[in-house]
């Protein structure tokens, strides 16, 4: 580092100066005037124009912010990535300018946010510090911003959020004014309290590394499952494993088959973790780190940090095929702007994704990343069941406090209305006394804010319990300290804030307590994991979950039940497996009766799920984007709504002329939507008509015509062919022949499909096969349109979902 520089008026002619010598912008600030962004825009734009990537966050703490300086942002750098810290009550303070330079970077800190008054003549103090490009503080620090750049508390800033806003924004400030007056020049500032995303710990590995290691059942049948998945053609998959087996070892022991690997995790313990146990497993090969200390790239085995590597910047000093291997650790962490480029950039052979998230929870994006494959599933009770991990008892507590007037702030709960119903010395004696009655030996306790924690764990040590609260902010050798405590019985319990939700291995952890809202099942599912691992002498896990009438109350026991055995008779507790018990105070089985009576209908749940997507995207997504990234299952748009356009009409998506569509052409979208598919052949056909275009695609074909289509489609990529001509008669069909292509082209698509059309608008007659749709010209785009939605959506549900039938059976 060589000389600082503090600055203490007009910050805006330095952040223009480093903008034009930047190759990389990345700046966080608490909050934004329109004021502030009118005097950045100019200089912004001539980076961007330049190509310079630039990420901004702002924050929306106290609703500072104002919506005009957004839309401002929005409008004005449209090549940027802008998102916005949703803070949920919690204090949001950074105001850090960072610059990537060719030979020197920049970090500006200090007070400045951006508006006028602080970028030009208010009191401010900003430190400038020059860098080395590579310097290990600068990498540092844009490993911290990328971590709060896409971090689930952000959204992307589009129009569809900024109308959220707007209007959040306008109910904030009426309720609650900062000011009685507004100008663009006016900032506000706000207490400052702890703003650090809560960081998942990785216990460090213990075994000895001198034996060899071999893989464990569930190991070998996930690696089994990926042979398969090789062999028919497959170039990316997602291993789904329960917490608990093994899923960085299955990683190790796949990349035998490759001769550079890059593994890719979002925790550097989790890297470190990785590291450990690729060289028990391979102790002959290299490994390097490529992270914000260590940037190596000569290694078998490459450990990166997305924080890291996602950057252009760093993606640039890797050729696209300079690893075989590709695996993305915690898959369900793949958020599509940190993820996506680091993809879009490598072209290895194989890309695996491994997670412990099921796949019906909240992270259904993943199976956009793997193509929608699924190698194999195990839930974690399919796990108990076979006796690999250990069983539990839950006991669901009813929480008598109303969760029903704190308002939701986008993914989670208002921090400060939440803590005045958790700090009560009633509730915590409540706590105690279910603790005290249900515990074994060591628990965790998972709570929704460090205030919570502290309060919680001194309260417990009042009653004599040896405790400790553990949280982001907690120095590292406490962590550690703890850990190793709490695994000899010195310590009973630990209080934590989303620290122990990943990666963490103590065994003899035999009691999780739950006293915070389930704001997250994803999140849920992998706390419970954090009990279920196998341990001398521990018999079972015990669960001890508070229940009250927040958000997911009545969703988060399907965790329990991956294969839908709720029924009617039984609507509110699960089938668990033989060993385990599943116990529900009668007030929380009434509550959660009332919660599914008062629940929007399924209708607007998936409305509800849409409009949640369109927000990410900031436009209307496909239908296929709505199954890949949407918060529900895409299977019950048919079921509700014969078709995702007809569910479009239900939510007013649909412009006044798309409703005439919908309704003139209503009979055709539901024939392509529910038309039989016991194989994919009706959609293959439509695919080859949909291939000539706007204008041509309703001409009418022949099975010869469609013949070279046909058969390519089916045998470019090996899983399909294995899925649709697995038969005698499949296999002698894979090597072209026009007139047995066309033979069956004839028999089956276009005959039987002429034959079970109920509305009179499919026909094959002498060898002719065409729809009978007379669309006028202003409806012909829009037919076309929609029609390939719902056959790209058709045709990737279909495969996706014979692949998982494979993989589970």
């Amino acid at each position: 580092m060589t000389k600082l520089e503090l600055v203490t008026s007009q910050l805006v002619s330095h952040l223009e100066r480093l903008s034009n010598e930047a190759v990389e912008i990345q700046w966080i600030t608490a909050f934004a005037m329109k004021s502030g962004v009118k005097k950045i825009i100019p200089f912004l734009q001539q980076a961007a124009k330049r190509g310079v990537p630039i990420k901004l966050l702002v924050g929306d703490y106290l609703f500072v912010t104002q919506p005009d300086a957004l839309q401002l942002l929005l409008e004005e750098l449209s090549s940027a990535e802008i998102r916005i810290w949703k803070s949920g009550g919690t204090s949001f303070h950074p105001k850090s300018y960072l610059f990537r330079g060719t030979e020197t970077s920049h970090l500006v800190i200090g007070s400045s946010n951006l508006s006028a008054t602080a970028l030009t003549n208010g009191v401010e103090w900003n430190l400038i510090a020059p860098t080395s490009v590579d310097a290990e503080v600068f990498e540092e620090a844009t490993t911290q911003f990328l971590k709060y750049f896409y971090a689930e508390q952000t959204v992307s800033l589009n129009k569809e959020t900024l109308a959220e806003y707007r209007f959040l924004h306008t109910a904030a400030n009426t309720k609650r004014p900062i000011s009685p007056v507004w100008s663009e020049a006016e900032e506000v500032e706000m207490t400052v309290g702890p703003i650090l995303p809560q960081q998942p710990e990785v216990a460090e590995t213990q075994e000895a590394y001198g034996a060899s290691v071999s893989p464990r059942p569930a190991q070998q049948e996930a690696l089994d499952a990926l042979d398969n998945v090789l062999a028919e053609d497959y170039n990316r998959a997602m291993v789904v494993l329960a917490t608990g087996l093994g899923k960085t070892y299955l990683a190790a022991f796949f990349a035998d088959q490759f001769k550079r690997v890059l593994f890719v995790a979002h925790r550097e313990e989790i890297l470190m973790q990785a590291q450990q146990s690729f060289k028990h497993v391979h102790p002959d090969r290299t490994n390097a780190f490529y992270n914000a200390l260590e940037k190596k790239t000569d290694a078998d085995f490459i450990f990166a940090s997305i924080y890291t590597l996602g950057s252009q910047y760093h993606l640039d000093r890797f050729e696209k095929d300079t690893f075989d291997l590709v695996v993305i650790d915690e898959f369900h962490h793949a958020a599509a702007p940190t993820y996506e480029r680091l993809l879009n950039h490598f072209e290895p052979k194989f890309l695996l994704g491994i997670t412990a998230t099921p796949d019906r929870m909240d992270n259904k994006d993943v199976y956009a990343l793997c193509d929608g494959n699924v190698a194999i599933s195990i839930h974690f009770l399919d796990a108990i069941e076979r006796n690999w991990l250990s069983p539990f008892r839950y006991y669901g507590v009813y929480d008598a406090s109303d969760y029903s007037a704190i308002p939701w702030r986008g993914t989670r709960y208002d921090e400060q209305e939440l803590l005045q119903l958790q700090l009560r010395d009633s509730f915590a004696q409540k706590i105690y006394e279910k603790w005290n009655r249900h515990k074994q030996t060591r628990t965790i306790v998972f709570c929704s804010s460090v205030k919570q924690a502290v309060y919680m764990n001194d309260f417990f040590q009042r009653k004599s319990v040896r405790s400790i609260a553990l949280h982001g902010e907690s120095h590292p050798k406490e962590r550690k300290t703890a850990r190793s405590k709490l695994e000899t019985g010195e310590l009973e319990v630990v209080f934590t804030v989303d620290l122990f939700n990943e990666g963490v291995d103590i065994p003899k952890v035999d009691t999780l307590l739950f006293i915070r809202p389930t704001e997250s099942l994803a999140v849920y599912t992998q706390q419970i994991g954090r009990g279920l691992r196998i341990a001398e002498g521990k018999s079972h896990c015990v669960i001890i979950d508070f229940i009250g009438n927040y958000r997911n109350a009545d969703l988060k026991l399907a965790i329990f039940d991956p294969k839908d055995n709720m029924t009617k008779n039984n609507p509110i507790a699960p089938l668990v497996p033989t060993l385990c018990e599943f116990n529900l105070d009668l007030q929380v089985i009434n509550l959660l009766e009332e919660m599914r009576r008062k629940r929007a209908p399924r209708k607007d749940l998936l409305v509800t799920a849409y409009h949640e997507l369109k927000k990410e995207a900031g436009r209307r997504p496909t239908y296929l984007e709505f199954h890949l990234h949407a918060n529900t299952d895409s299977k019950i748009v048919k079921q509700e709504f014969g078709s995702y356009f007809g569910m479009l009409a239900y939510a007013n998506e649909l412009t006044t002329e798309e409703q005439q569509v919908w309704l003139a052409y209503k009979s055709w979208f539901l024939e392509v939507e529910q038309t039989a598919m016991t194989k994919s052949y009706k959609l293959v056909v439509l695919s080859y008509m949909l291939s000539k275009g706007t204008e041509s695609w309703l001409d009418s074909t022949t099975p010869k015509e469609v013949a070279p289509f046909f058969h390519s489609y089916l045998t470019e990529r090996d899983y399909r062919m294995n899925i649709d001509w697995s038969g005698a008669q499949g296999k002698r069909l894979r090597i072209y022949d026009e007139k047995k292509t066309a033979d069956l082209i004839s028999q089956m698509p276009m005959t039987k499909w002429s034959e079970s059309d109920k509305n009179d608008v499919v026909s094959f007659e002498n060898g002719v096969f065409k729809f009978k749709l007379h669309p006028s010209n202003a409806e012909r785009e829009p037919l076309y349109n929609w029609t390939q939605e719902i056959t790209a959506y058709r045709l990737h549900a279909y495969f996706e979902r014979k692949s998982i039938l494979s993989a589970k059976n």
